[in-house]
């Protein structure tokens, strides 16, 4: 069941949250929650860490036992080299572990991360040279076998050495300026609604610095000679919700379009929706389209398109990855094109993420014959006319596909047009969620079949354009 809400300033309805001076404050017990949660995802985060450790640990003992095994040595001097060895080799698994999984980063390794990592591993290894010698000659005069005299010293250095390494990683290392402002986006979780939304509110709506900041430029005649409509499909998306609409409203406010924004809240268990209601109820072109349960990106968009009511429908992730100004590069285009439609220039996702996305391309290409640089960028433009001529079936992940398969088999033209991605600086991705990736391969194939896909369909348009 699909429930759309349509609010006006001063008209709110029951099942609405609205924004008012004077507000109930949310029970002591329900803002501790968020710090409990805070403190699991903190348990996790050094759970996950130590098990690296535990891996790097074999790691860093196998190879120095090699070393031990093949230039057996009572020396401490060279007890050191070996472990230092041993300890640097251990350090690469630990860097991509940790970052990819312990303090799960999804941006792209930089040279200051890289450097940082190298200082703190060295570090690590002067304090585990350190301990492993006054290990060494404590135990010594113990332990005669060379053997167990290694393992042991090495064993307290590594213990000595752990804390040292975690508060390096977690405090510097992998801390970049997307991992300080998505901290902070979490940190936000335990204040309560209407202390979040209703300054930020009142800020945007007494000064026209932001929207002058945002556009760049103001136009005193509209962009686009068409009325337009925005869909942002979310899901669990509270932490970046709001900063996305007021860009979007800030942006075509400034380009002085006739324009509706249609945030579609497709079951998310956060506040996403209430935060979205929020908002609608102080600005009249916000419009909240709520999925009682998730049904997928696919079904987001679909209740998005049917609700859209201007000439044209445009649709962008509403995660924070895009950048709503890189829409004034389409509007040139869209009279000579059925559409227009953005591929990432530079993707800031995780490299899996990556691969899922050219596999997925190719038997796109494959089995459906769209050639394309960027099936799935969600950021693209069309005429509303459009979509209701050809409605789409799909609810899940392949509905871009199919839109693109669509506008081949109606005979449209479109345009590729470059535009910016961000990293992502909170909520969670869903696409490479394997029951996602299954279901977009059960669509692919159940409706190629009813489409009678045969052959493959061989089509031409026009090249790509960089974004300047």
């Amino acid at each position: 069941m699909l429930e759309t809400l349509q609010l006006r300033k001063g008209e709110p309805q029951e099942n609405v949250v609205t924004v008012q001076p004077q507000y109930h404050r949310e029970p002591a017990q329900s803002r501790r929650v968020p710090l409990i949660n805070g403190r699991f995802a903190l348990f996790g985060q050094v759970l996950r860490f130590a098990l690296v450790g535990g891996l790097n640990t074999v790691v860093d003992l196998l190879i120095l036992n090699g070393l031990l095994w093949l230039f057996p040595t009572s020396s401490t001097v060279m007890l050191l080299a070996y472990s230092a060895f041993a300890f640097s080799i251990g350090a690469i698994n630990s860097f991509l572990f940790n970052k990819y999984w312990t303090f799960e980063q999804r941006q792209k390794t930089t040279r200051k991360e890289l450097l940082r990592f190298v200082a703190t591993t060295l570090c690590g290894i002067v304090w585990s040279s350190i301990i492993l010698w006054l290990a060494s000659n404590l135990l010594h005069p113990v332990l005669v076998n060379a053997i167990v005299w290694a393992n042991a010293s090495k064993v307290f250095a590594i213990g000595g050495t752990a804390l040292i390494s975690y508060l390096g990683m977690r405090l510097w290392v992998f801390v970049s300026k997307g991992h300080a402002e998505q901290t902070t986006s979490r940190r936000l979780a335990t204040i309560p609604l209407e202390d979040r939304i209703l300054p930020v509110m009142q800020e945007r709506a007494a000064s026209g610095e932001y929207q002058q900041h945002l556009v760049g430029r103001r136009h005193d005649k509209p962009l686009v000679g068409h009325s337009l409509s925005v869909i942002l499909p979310a899901y669990n998306e509270e932490q970046v919700i709001a900063s996305t609409i007021f860009d979007v409203l800030a942006v075509l406010t400034g380009w002085h379009m006739d324009f509706e924004v249609l945030v579609v809240n497709d079951g998310s268990t956060d506040r996403t929706g209430a935060i979205v209601a929020a908002i609608a109820g102080t600005y009249p072109q916000v419009r909240l389209i709520t999925h009682p349960i998730n049904q997928g990106y696919g079904a987001a968009l679909a209740s998005g398109f049917a609700a859209a009511s201007k000439d044209l429908t445009f649709f962008m992730d509403s995660d924070g990855q895009f950048d709503i100004r890189d829409l004034q590069q389409f509007f040139p285009y869209i009279d000579e094109y059925e559409a227009v439609i953005g591929y990432r220039i530079d993707r800031q996702d995780s490299w899996m993420r990556k691969l899922n996305a050219w596999g997925w391309k190719l038997l796109i290409h494959t089995v459906l014959g769209v050639r394309v640089r960027d099936v799935d960028c969600a950021f693209k433009l069309l005429h509303t006319a459009f979509l209701r001529q050809h409605p789409l079936e799909t609810r899940g992940a392949m509905i871009n596909a199919e839109l693109l398969y669509k506008l081949t088999r109606a005979g449209a033209s479109y345009r590729e047009i470059g535009v910016h991605h961000r990293p992502r600086l909170a909520g969670r991705a869903t696409g490479a969620n394997p029951v996602v990736i299954l279901r977009a391969l059960r669509d692919l194939f159940t409706y190629a079949w009813k489409w009678g896909v045969g052959a493959r369909l061989e089509f031409s348009h026009d090249s790509p354009i960089e974004n300047q």
